[in-house]
């Protein structure tokens, strides 16, 4: 395959718009050592994603507006009397205010707030429609059409977290025939990697990966979650004498960082 061909395969995978075959045209060129893994975007953009999942870090500014805060609550404080809040012309007011305030209250409470009958059947309502869109996602990852069980991976996005939806995406990940189906759903496990149980499964996804792109995304998503208990499994990729040497660098210094 002339140069020409192989970027316009490497420019159409980054796109997203590679297909089977095309893919399995990659990965050979992988294994022959006549692309290299730098130059497919997608792998980098994991990592990335999963990094981003972090506390956010409180600035400057807002650690100036709480002591600002803070010396205005004891200058009032030093102000106080007991004497004076409890005198007629000063506690008048305050009865004054908090009553208005308990009647809007209770008024407000009466008129707007759901009654209980409602609040169930709008709890039951919500139900229903998660076990609906649980049972649209099954059907579509039995569809023979990659593109459709594409759609049934994009649909975890919008559903509440569940036993249902991480079970089917790990199913998925380890036995979707098509590569980007496996990819995407390694993507959509994401949001869950902070539960263990789910953590332990990816790790164990790792030996039933073939496909050097999903075994380079499943190494970076180690890394990035510092998931130490992978690096046995990732050795075992090592030892295989299919895997291909690019592939083996990247998983090597994988390995590295977790060490």
């Amino acid at each position: 395959m002339d140069k020409e061909k192989i970027e316009e395969l490497i420019m159409k995978y980054n796109e997203g718009q590679a297909d089977p075959s095309e893919i399995k045209m990659i990965e050979s060129l992988l294994e022959e050592g006549t692309i290299d893994l730098s130059q497919l975007h997608e792998l980098k953009s994991l990592e990335a994603q999963v990094m981003k999942i972090e506390s956010p870090i409180p600035s400057a500014e807002l650690d100036n507006q709480f002591y600002q805060m803070l010396r205005s609550m004891k200058q009032e404080s030093k102000g106080f009397s007991w004497k004076g809040f409890f005198s007629w012309p000063e506690l008048a007011p305050k009865l004054a205010f908090a009553s208005i305030t308990l009647l809007i209250g209770v008024l407000v409470g009466y008129l707007f707030l759901p009654s209980p009958k409602s609040t169930r059947e709008v709890a039951q309502l919500s139900d229903e429609i998660s076990d609906l869109k649980e049972m649209v996602m099954l059907s579509l990852l039995e569809k023979e059409s990659a593109s459709d069980r594409l759609k049934a991976v994009s649909l975890t996005s919008e559903m509440s977290p569940s036993s249902k939806v991480t079970t089917a995406l790990l199913q998925t990940l380890n036995h979707d025939e098509n590569i980007n189906v496996r990819l995407a759903a390694l993507d959509a496990l994401k949001p869950y990697t902070s539960d263990g149980k789910v953590r332990e499964e990816l790790v164990r996804s790792i030996a039933n990966q073939e496909s050097p792109l999903v075994q380079v995304a499943l190494a970076d998503l180690m890394v990035a979650l510092q998931e130490k208990s992978s690096v046995k499994e990732l050795q075992k990729i090592l030892k295989s004498g299919r895997t291909p040497k690019e592939v083996r660098k990247r998983i090597e210094e994988s390995i590295k960082i977790m060490t």
